[in-house]
């Protein structure tokens, strides 16, 4: 059986959470976003990592995020994890792909990045594409998911950085200042933490690259080493790519959906390979339907897993004769189509992109919350566990690794609430009031549908592994 070694679980790890679409909106607070990666780095990024590796690698089910709450917490409080890890995607699905309507939009006419209803029409051809790509079967997925992460990801991040340090120490003006005061972000300032959200948003996924747990040669020694090459190569590009951005664009000028294609226009206008343009446009929708793709089925999949075990009614877990759970998938699709059309409803498209990302990212932490407590619990738990990485230091290990996570978790569940200043948001009970409405509707509804589903049937005590997931 091959065995993955540091490296290579390192890379996988790396491809499943960096993206380049997330940079315009780091880029949006300058030289100060340095801080933010770093201190979400030590209060998310990390502890995330290291206790989904803890939990992947001692517990005897594959199930992910709904196997290890179930076994801390049950059946009841699991499916709400593995919810809200399905439900953030739904909403998060409409945000990447405007990236990639707004980069379509870019390329035929700049003038389409502000038009509400082609911006729309790009993004459900494209979800609906993708979902069709899913249901043909997992080495359709997986065939599509490699040639976009090579093209549509290494390609332009590595482009925008070199753009962005060539642009440095050629002594092109910078929009930007690296003295510490820029450098610091001036605390009495509360609008500025808003870029946590963002940026917690870039890390978050390292729980879906746990799985490859049980392939991993001596995970006791190579998780650790693995989780560090991983953290450095993600906030390495992320930083860079951000402040490239930032140093060629002036803050008002950042478009949320058509940032990337901004600063490489700017870029190759001085250097004058405008040529490239459209090949770079090419790469970045690539790129952005990759990440849906690369997204769309595993935390399906989960909650299939937890569906089955509440005993729902089978046509809600049926799978086509491919493998795939059609049944979930088309559903999902109908509800991101839903959920899109809250374009309509905000002022601009830069107030309606950060309106779904603070949404997404408020459900997301409220998982990540289920997560760290259930791994503080289930260390206090007899439950059987099988050799692999565990947390150092003991009891206390636990304690400040996922309390350290807890606290980011919820710091930026709470920071999700403030909108920036830049959005152009008429009235901010508006803003609020629809991100309440949201996580409400989000949260209970299906949580008393899953409480429904289960009084129908006699509780029984099936095991993780008793029906395997296609």
């Amino acid at each position: 059986m091959t065995r993955l070694g540091v490296f290579s679980l390192a890379m996988m790890t790396a491809g499943s959470v960096d993206s380049i679409r997330n940079l315009p909106a780091t880029a949006l607070f300058g030289s100060s976003l340095i801080f933010f990666f770093i201190l979400g780095a030590l209060f998310f990024l990390l502890p995330c990592a290291l206790v989904s590796a803890e939990l992947a690698s001692t517990s005897k089910s594959h199930g992910g995020i709904y196997a290890w709450v179930n076994q801390a917490f049950g059946q009841t409080t699991g499916f709400l994890a593995v919810w809200f890890q399905w439900i953030e995607n739904v909403i998060w699905y409409p945000t990447i792909l405007s990236f990639v309507a707004g980069t379509v939009a870019y390329i035929i006419n700049p003038a389409l990045t502000s038009n509400k209803i082609f911006l729309i029409a790009v993004i459900l051809t494209a979800f609906w594409g993708t979902t069709l790509i899913n249901l043909l079967g997992i080495k359709s997925s997986a065939f599509f998911g490699n040639i976009c992460a090579v093209l549509g990801l290494l390609v332009p991040m590595t482009l925008i950085i070199a753009l962005g340090a060539v642009w440095i120490f050629t002594g092109n003006p910078l929009q930007i200042e690296f003295t510490r005061t820029a450098l610091l972000p001036q605390f009495n300032n509360t609008s500025i933490w808003v870029s946590l959200t963002g940026i917690m948003m870039s890390f978050c996924g390292m729980e879906i690259a746990a799985v490859h747990s049980s392939d991993v040669r001596d995970p006791q020694r190579s998780y650790p080493r693995a989780m560090l090459i991983t953290t450095a190569v993600i906030l390495l590009t992320l930083i860079c790519g951000s402040l490239a951005i930032a140093v060629v664009l002036p803050e008002q000028k950042i478009s949320l959906v058509a940032g990337i294609m901004q600063a490489f226009d700017a870029f190759f206008s001085v250097y004058h390979l405008q040529w490239l343009l459209p090949l770079i446009a090419m790469t970045l929708v690539v790129g952005g339907m990759g990440g849906v793709n690369n997204w769309i089925i595993a935390p399906t999949r989960g909650l299939m897993l937890a569906l089955r075990e509440s005993r729902a009614p089978a046509i809600l877990s049926r799978c086509n004769r491919r493998g795939a759970p059609k049944i979930l998938l088309l559903s999902q699709a109908v509800i991101v189509t839903i959920i899109t059309l809250i374009f309509l409803l905000l002022p601009t498209i830069n107030s309606s992109y950060w309106l779904l990302t603070a949404l997404a990212a408020q459900l997301y932490m409220l998982m990540y919350i289920i997560m760290f407590i259930a791994a503080i619990r289930l260390r206090y738990k007899n439950v059987a566990r099988q050799p692999g990485f565990v947390i150092p230091g003991g009891q206390w290990g636990m304690w400040i690794v996922a309390g350290a996570g807890l606290m980011g978790s919820i710091a930026t569940f709470i920071i999700g609430f403030i909108p920036p200043d830049n959005m152009q948001i008429d009235r901010v009970w508006n803003y609020e009031g629809l991100l309440l409405s949201g996580l409400l509707l989000m949260t209970i509804v299906p949580f008393f549908a899953y409480l429904l589903l289960r009084s129908k049937v006699v509780p029984t005590t099936a095991s993780l592994r008793e029906e395997p997931v296609p």
